[in-house]
């Protein structure tokens, strides 16, 4: 005889165990700002569509530094200075390595909350706890073959509260804190960062967390 009973299948799926917590950091180092401008990427834009004619129709244009200084900050649409909030989210990935945890699964575990969003091109943003950055002016080396001067916004004593999302079967809210230390002390954010791509940094963007 039929019978209209449903076999139930055991779930073998847990939902997501998702936590946040408010992360109050310092920084330990002075930090250092140096967003690429939507003036350069307007220059890149022109070149590519000029193509062969760019160079026979190359000029050198009067350079402002007060605009340099402005166009490397990252500035929220409320007006605040920020940062992006995927640097903090990288690092805490690329401290990963000093602990033994793989790096795939933090990059699906971890994750960063925004307070407001860049005006100009849309980056998450982290709110800066800090004053009005001063004039930083650095020497750098084009190719071995020239030389430029690049202006940067340089905060001396700055701090954030960064809100952080973890998988909780994944990672304990004591492993996230322990993770974003280490972040802050051997990862580094912004230019001249310790974990710099391509440099070993300039002893800059180091924070820690403020405990207690």
């Amino acid at each position: 005889m039929a019978t209209n009973s449903k076999i139930i299948e055991p779930v073998a799926i847990k939902a997501p165990n998702i936590q946040t917590a408010e992360i109050d950091i310092e920084g330990v180092t002075p930090l250092v700002q140096n967003k690429f401008s939507a003036k350069a990427k307007a220059k890149m834009m022109d070149a590519m569509a000029a193509g062969s004619t760019a160079k026979s129709k190359k000029t050198r244009d009067a350079r402002d530094y007060d605009d340099d200084f402005l166009q490397a900050q990252h500035i929220s649409e409320e007006g605040w200075n920020g940062l992006p909030a995927p640097a903090f989210r990288s690092a805490m990935i690329s401290a990963c390595r000093l602990v033994g945890f793989q790096m795939t699964k933090a990059k699906l575990s971890l994750f960063v909350m925004h307070d407001g969003i860049d005006a100009e091109d849309g980056t998450p943003l982290v709110k800066l706890k800090a004053d009005a950055p001063e004039r930083h002016e650095a020497l750098v080396r084009m190719n071995f073959t020239s030389t430029d001067i690049r202006i940067r916004p340089m905060w001396r004593k700055w701090g954030a509260t960064v809100r952080v999302q973890w998988d909780a079967d994944q990672f304990t809210f004591a492993d996230v804190v322990n993770l974003m230390d280490r972040a802050g002390l051997q990862v580094g954010i912004g230019e001249g960062r310790p974990d710099s791509k391509t440099s070993t940094g300039m002893g800059w963007g180091q924070f820690r967390v403020v405990r207690g």
